[in-house]
């Protein structure tokens, strides 16, 4: 057995690469997913690897060493160690106090600078070091390389100049574990023919009709039979503290809507009061009620926050949000409700990342109480799509919101059902904004289908 293939079986056994199905940020579906952290937790794998790469570049010059933050962080480090090569460290954003820098060490205007990456796909994030890189004064030619998956990285990098040298491509590894029996025949070919595909040909998803959906849970029929009748696919966020706005907002959008959406521990005036006039005008305008409460806690706890809290919750709401972080048995609390899990959010730095949705997308099509999911990307089609922070403006606000458009959502991710809060409770014609937000949603919705 040759060192390169003894280094990655022992490092396959540490988890850094998983088979299965997993759904990329891009939304395709991809039969394998690279995570070189948990090398970091192996001391004497960790030396190979710096060695290894140190091997690669050993007929380069360069100053000093640098690592694309994090994951390549600890392999730059143990590089440094070992060859006596200073190092400096790149933030992944500026700290916003102290000396506000980029880049921190000791180092000079003119050096140069190696780049160490743990994996790479689009080239994107060596891109953006580069450029903060090269904004200290410093030189950049030369870049090692883990992993590379084979995406048009290497070949983008290359183009523009700069010196990529890999330990490994993701073909490489695949022929490795295939030899050392760690995946099987059929295993090997599925991941090979997905290789085979150009980035740009990668399979994409014709969008489901509403009415072709498999929804089983019955209040997702129910909310599908209401957005099919009123030709509409907009949820309204009430972010109101009064029960005298909330009632006037339900008043005038409840014709233009499918679900009024709540956050009833901000009402300052909750009552018992409130939830009767509110069913009275859902039932009167055919909506469904919404509470926005995120749950995510044990499943005790949510049961507990469900049945028993002053908003007594269990009795009223049609449709409640969860976050699936407690697991598949807290998600059993929520009987006769329909639960929509987080699985994504639209706020600027959220931590909701690649391998938090693929795991919270599975926990959710496990979880016969779960009729949908909140994200900013297509989700699988025996779930319904409900994408926040949609406005026509499709700017953003001071506390991290991002919007996008309905033409966007409906087009890109497949939206079922968008939400819109400060849109339509922020216009002066509240009324008037509703309807135009049905329209639009509804002729996106349309537009979506013949994509």
């Amino acid at each position: 057995m040759q060192p390169r293939e003894d280094f990655l079986l022992k490092a396959y056994e540490l988890g850094i690469i998983k088979f299965g199905n997993f759904t990329l940020k891009s939304g395709i579906e991809s039969p394998f997913y690279v995570d070189l952290r948990p090398l970091a937790s192996s001391p004497q794998l960790l030396k190979t690897l710096a060695n290894n790469l140190l091997d690669l570049v050993e007929d380069v010059d360069y100053d000093l060493i640098c690592g694309v933050p994090y994951a390549a962080l600890p392999m730059a480090t143990t590089m440094s160690l070992t060859s006596n090569i200073p190092l400096i460290i790149k933030r992944k954003e500026n700290k916003g106090y102290g000396t506000k820098r980029m880049v921190e060490g000791v180092f000079a205007e003119g050096q140069s600078c190696l780049l160490v990456e743990d994996v790479i796909t689009s080239g994107q994030s060596l891109l953006e070091t580069i450029d903060q890189v090269e904004r200290e004064g410093l030189r950049v030619k030369d870049l090692v390389v883990v992993l590379d998956r084979e995406q048009g990285g290497s070949d983008k990098l290359k183009e523009q100049g700069y010196n990529v040298k890999t330990l490994f491509t993701i073909n490489e590894v695949i022929d490795i574990l295939h030899k050392y029996h760690r995946l099987s025949d059929a295993e090997t070919k599925k991941i090979k023919d997905f290789l085979a595909l150009p980035p740009e040909a990668a399979p994409s998803k014709q969008r489901i009709a509403l009415e072709n959906k498999k929804i089983v849970h019955p209040v997702g029929k129910r909310l599908v039979e209401l957005a099919l009748r009123k030709q509409s696919n907009l949820i309204a966020s009430a972010d109101l503290i009064t029960s005298a706005e909330i009632i006037d907002f339900a008043k005038k959008v409840g014709d233009h809507i499918v679900a009024l959406k709540l956050h009833s521990d901000i009402i300052q005036d909750f009552s018992d009061n409130l939830i009767v006039e509110l069913k009275e005008i859902a039932r009167e305008k055919q909506f469904l009620l919404f509470e926005d409460r995120k749950f995510g806690d044990i499943g005790n706890t949510q049961e507990l926050q469900f049945k028993k809290s002053i908003y007594k919750i269990s009795d009223w709401a049609d449709l409640v949000t969860v976050h699936p972080i407690g697991g598949l048995e807290s998600l059993k609390v929520f009987e006769n409700t329909g639960v929509i899990t987080i699985v994504e959010m639209s706020s600027k730095g959220t931590l909701t990342d690649d391998y938090y949705f693929t795991k919270a997308i599975n926990v959710s099509e496990e979880s016969g109480n779960v009729l949908g999911a909140v994200a900013q990307r297509q989700v699988p089609d025996n779930l319904l799509l409900f994408t926040p922070g949609v406005n026509i403006s499709s700017t953003g606000d001071s506390k991290g919101q991002q919007y996008n458009t309905p033409e966007l959502v409906f087009k890109n991710y497949h939206t079922d059902f968008m939400i819109v809060g400060r849109g339509i409770y922020k216009a002066a014609d509240v009324k008037t904004a509703a309807k135009e937000y049905q329209t639009l949603g509804w002729v996106s919705y349309l537009q979506s289908l013949n994509n």
